[in-house]
Order: C-alpha cells, then sequence, then structure tokens
C-alpha cells in the first residue's frame, strides 16, 4: 500500500507518468515548464538533465570512455557501445514476427514498422513535411536553417550531413574502397560502384515510356525526357538563354564570363572547353591515329574523321528547317540558323556591339585589347586576323593564287580587275563607219 501512495505522490499531473522517486519527478516537471538548468560552458547549449550535460561535454573533450574490446572502436555513450557490441555477437533481440525480420535497436524495429502502417509521425515545424525517422526532420531542418556542421578540416569545405563529408574526404585521401570486380576499377561512393557494373552487366532500369530508350542512370532518363516536354530548366541570368542540362549551362556561363579553367601545360594556352583542350593537346603529341580510307588524311580524334568522310561521302545530315539548306556539321547548322532569328547573342562588354558569331566577338575584341597574336616568321610583323596575316605571307612567298591572264596575290585587287571585264563588255561601243 505504501508503495501505491508513493507512486502516487511521484505522478506528474501534466501527462500522468509515475516515477519512483520524488528527484525523478522532479527532473521530470522541467519538460513542461521549460527550464534547462544545465548549460554547457563551451557552447552555451542547455539540458534538462545533468547527464545530458555530461555526454554532451564529451563532444567537445572528445572523450570515448565505452571501448569495445573486439575491435577497439571507442564511443560517447554506453548506449551506443551496447548497440555496437551486437554487431559482434550477431544477436538482434528486436523481432518483428509476422515477417521474422530482427534488429540490433528497439528504434530500428519502430521504423520499421512505419514502413508497413505508412506512418509518418515526425513533422517539420517549418514546412510541415513528415517523416518516418525521429532523426530525419532533424537533417532536413537544416534546408531551412543552412546549418551545415560538418567541416573538413583539410580544405574548410562544410556539408549538411555526416554522410557527405565521409563522402568528400576521400577526395583527400584518394580511398575508394568500392572495388569492381570484373575489372578492377575503384570508387569513392557504392553508388557510383553499381552504376559502373551495369556497364558489364548491361542493365538499363530506367526506361523512358515515350519512345522506350533505357538508360544506365536515373539522371539520363529525366535529362531524356526533356527531349519529349521540351524543358530547357536552367536560364542564363546574363542572356536568358535557357538548357536541359545544368552542365550545358556551366559551359555557356563562360562566355560571359571569360574563364578557361582548361590549361596546356606544355604551352601555357587555356580552353573554355575540354574538348578544345583535349584536341589541343594532341597536337604537341603529333599523333593523328585516324586516317581516311579515301585520301589518306589522319586527324587527331575520331570525331574529326566522321567529319572529314562526308566531303567524300557528300552527306550533309543537319538540315535547316527554315531554308532546307543541309550541312556538314551540326555547328554549321546552328551557325546558319543565326540568319533567320537574326539573333546576335554574343556581346561585346567594352562597347556593346553584338556579334552572331562567338569568334567573330573574339576578333572584335582585339580592336579593345590592341592583341595581335598571328606573327610573321619572315619579318616579325604582327596581325590581329588571320587573314591579313595570310595575305601578307605571300609578300615573301610571292604567291598570287588569283588569276586571270593577270594574277595578284591580293583577293580584293583580284575583284576589282574583274570589273574592268565586266565594264567593257557591258558597254555598247558604236561601231565605226564603213
Amino acid at each position: 500500500m505504501r508503495i501505491q501512495n508513493s507512486n502516487k505522490c511521484n505522478e506528474c499531473k501534466e501527462c500522468w507518468k509515475a516515477f519512483i522517486h520524488c528527484s525523478q519527478l522532479i527532473q521530470h516537471l522541467r519538460i513542461h515548464k521549460g527550464e534547462k538548468h544545465y548549460e554547457c560552458k563551451e557552447c552555451g547549449k542547455a539540458f534538462y538533465y545533468g547527464s545530458e550535460l555530461i555526454l554532451h561535454q564529451r563532444i567537445h573533450t572528445g572523450e570515448k570512455p565505452n571501448e569495445c574490446k573486439e575491435c577497439g572502436k571507442a564511443f560517447m555513450q554506453l548506449s551506443q557501445f551496447t548497440q555496437h557490441q551486437r554487431l559482434h555477437t550477431g544477436e538482434k533481440p528486436y523481432e518483428y514476427e509476422q515477417r521474422g525480420k530482427a534488429f540490433i535497436c528497439g528504434f530500428q524495429l519502430t521504423e520499421h514498422l512505419h514502413l508497413h502502417t505508412g506512418e509518418k509521425p515526425f513533422e517539420c515545424k517549418e514546412c510541415g513535411k513528415t517523416f518516418r525517422h525521429r532523426s530525419s526532420p532533424t537533417i532536413h531542418q537544416r534546408l531551412h536553417t543552412h546549418e551545415k556542421p560538418y567541416e573538413c578540416k583539410e580544405c574548410g569545405k562544410a556539408f549538411n550531413y555526416g554522410s557527405e563529408l565521409i563522402l568528400h574526404q576521400r577526395i583527400h585521401t584518394g580511398e575508394k574502397p568500392y572495388e569492381c570486380k570484373e575489372c578492377g576499377k575503384a570508387f569513392r561512393q557504392r553508388s557510383q560502384l553499381t552504376q559502373h557494373q551495369r556497364l558489364h552487366t548491361g542493365e538499363k532500369p530506367y526506361e523512358c515510356k515515350q519512345c522506350g530508350k533505357a538508360f544506365i542512370r536515373g539522371f539520363q532518363l529525366t535529362e531524356h525526357l526533356r527531349l519529349h516536354t521540351g524543358e530547357k530548366p536552367y536560364e542564363c541570368k546574363e542572356c536568358g538563354k535557357t538548357f536541359r542540362h545544368r552542365s550545358h549551362l556551366t559551359i555557356h556561363q563562360r562566355i560571359h564570363t571569360g574563364e578557361k579553367p582548361y590549361e596546356c601545360r606544355e604551352c601555357g594556352k587555356a580552353f573554355s572547353y575540354h574538348s578544345s583542350f583535349s584536341h589541343h593537346q594532341k597536337i604537341h603529341s603529333g599523333k593523328k591515329p585516324y586516317e581516311c580510307s579515301e585520301c589518306g588524311k589522319a586527324f587527331c580524334d575520331g570525331l574529326q574523321l566522321t567529319l572529314h568522310r562526308r566531303i567524300h561521302t557528300g552527306e550533309k545530315p543537319y538540315e535547316c528547317k527554315e531554308c532546307g539548306k543541309t550541312f556538314r556539321q551540326c555547328s554549321h547548322l546552328k551557325r546558319h540558323q543565326i540568319i533567320h532569328t537574326g539573333e546576335k547573342p554574343h556581346e561585346c562588354m567594352i562597347c556593346g556591339k553584338a556579334f552572331r558569331l562567338h569568334s567573330h566577338l573574339i576578333q572584335h575584341q582585339r580592336i579593345h585589347t590592341g592583341e595581335k597574336p598571328f606573327e610573321c616568321k619572315e619579318c616579325g610583323k604582327t596581325f590581329s586576323y588571320h587573314s591579313s596575316f595570310s595575305h601578307h605571307q605571300r609578300i615573301h612567298s610571292g604567291k598570287k593564287p588569283y588569276e586571270c591572264g593577270k594574277a595578284t596575290n591580293d583577293g580584293l585587287q583580284f575583284n576589282v580587275h574583274q570589273t574592268l571585264h565586266t565594264v567593257e563588255t557591258s558597254v555598247n561601243f558604236p561601231l565605226s563607219p564603213s
């Protein structure tokens, strides 16, 4: 009877929870009152219970008094240590009888049951989103607070999640723990290995319902679907141009910023695009492994050979929908289409003059910079434009490619000369009297 009276005396009137000792009830009441008497002197965080403060302080001191004798791993909390030991013993005391599935921790079983019931009892107070797992709202709220508590000691980069930091640190350590058993290639992330293995198995689990095309990666399907929907979600803030792929926007933005992240170690020349950089490097190696079977001309890469072969075959697969004109290269079609649209997307930041082609903008900018990159090896004279340089070289070589009875090394002079003939033939001179 005394015990019953004791329990009644130590019962919380807010939630009717009962305690054996009066001191436990006093501590419990602080939760309802919002009292947090135990404050950390390091960071100012406050707690309801002294035991919580003691555990928290170990974050600052790094103390991990609970060490596993099997593997040497240490833990701040006894509960963490107890749970860890079950990995070695194989003990899973929390069993879901209906499916026969067992768990090391009680909360894992509780959260697993939410999968079957569909229950999401943990709600974000900011946006109302609900979660199955108790830890999920805490992690999710960092999107609202922009908190990034996990910082890399090597480079200072911060992350929302501890798992992101672990993956990032592998960039510095070079660790690649996930190895392909087929070819030996190693990866930083398990997901990267899973995707890579599909190259060997041929598995393409992401299929387009519109056209049946299948993909190895989910994001490839997402990007492919934009071909059908016409969606271009990535917009350039400078000129408003939109793109299907984020990577295309990143590359496009270099037009505005002038960024050239790919630098040749041989000559120091920098490039905006990796493809241009790769092509340039082959100039130094001198390798031209792709040879045309028709004329024997060799090229640095296979794409150049493919484009060259169209000269022999006459193939022009890129057609303008406006006028029906066809082109060998996609880039030539895009350049041509600007004639119809009148678009001049390449603007000079100094004077505001706009151009249809990026190459024309580069040439124009030399007026402002005074740059003359084309130097004559014979006399040292420099030129802003390649055409001027080529014309000048004919003075030294004596070459006169424009012939009409009278030869000249100047295309403009040749055109002027030809008009003399057209004038003579177009004028009707009177016949002399007989």
